[in-house]
């Protein structure tokens, strides 16, 4: 039996020393055989189960999913800190001189009159702390990992900033409408652009919506519906279908 003592309520530093434990040479097989790669995908469900928590607005499972993130920050920290890289510490330590360096109009001299500022300020601490002389580098620097929709929508918004966009939302609409012919790929690079310019909509968040209606609504879409639309100039135009029962 492992050398620690049990508690009502525990806190960080058990929660260190408890992954010390599984990690060391007599502690839990599968604990020690795990690196990087093998857990990355643990660490992506564990997220989307915050979310999921989030969205149920439910305090207890959000603390339980919260929980299970920490967990994940740890074990890939513990797992440095064991070929001397780093630790827990040094995470901490980047993350406040982060939020330091990011927030000039608290910890600094700076003056702001609206989060508007303080955003435009962050965008621009960090591509300093980035080193990104040009917007090429700003885009190139979201991350590929993202899911689809979700990094489109980054990258839009980012290039938005820098004048690469439409005045309003017809104009994408137009360009999902042209991109009909070059097939679904062109469809989902336009896409995000409308939701970019109706802010209150997230592409990803509206996909998701639809994927959770139920089982009957799902059952009349058509089965290809991109093949009811022709073009006329830039403006679309549906022909009627009937709708199609689709196996589920």
């Amino acid at each position: 039996m492992v050398d620690f003592q049990q508690k009502e309520k525990y806190n960080f530093n058990d929660l260190l020393r408890i992954m010390e434990i599984l990690r060391a040479p007599d502690g839990c097989m599968w604990d020690r055989e795990q690196d990087h790669q093998s857990i990355r995908r643990n660490f992506i469900e564990e997220t989307y189960e915050v979310c999921e928590a989030i969205d149920e607005q439910d305090p207890e499972h959000l603390k339980e999913e919260l929980g299970d993130v920490l967990l994940q920050v740890v074990f890939h920290a513990q797992m440095e800190k064991e070929k001397g890289v780093f630790d827990i510490e040094d995470v901490a330590d980047g993350v406040c001189k982060k939020l330091i360096y990011r927030h000039p109009h608290i910890f600094g001299t700076v003056e702001v009159g609206s989060s508007e500022e303080i955003l435009r300020n962050w965008d621009e601490l960090k591509r300093k702390e980035k080193h990104q002389k040009s917007d090429t580098d700003t885009l190139t620097s979201v991350a590929k990992s993202l899911p689809g929709l979700i990094r489109a929508e980054k990258l839009q918004k980012k290039a938005a900033k820098v004048g690469f966009d439409w005045d309003g939302p017809q104009g994408a609409l137009d360009k999902v409408a042209e991109e009909l012919d070059e097939g679904m790929r062109g469809i989902l690079r336009s896409t995000p652009n409308v939701r970019w310019k109706r802010p209150a909509i997230s592409s990803s968040a509206a996909l998701r919506a639809w994927s959770s209606r139920p089982a009957h609504r799902i059952r009349c879409f058509p089965i290809c519906p991109w093949q009811s639309w022709t073009r006329s100039g830039t403006k679309p135009k549906r022909r009627n279908s009937p709708k199609t029962e689709v196996p589920i």
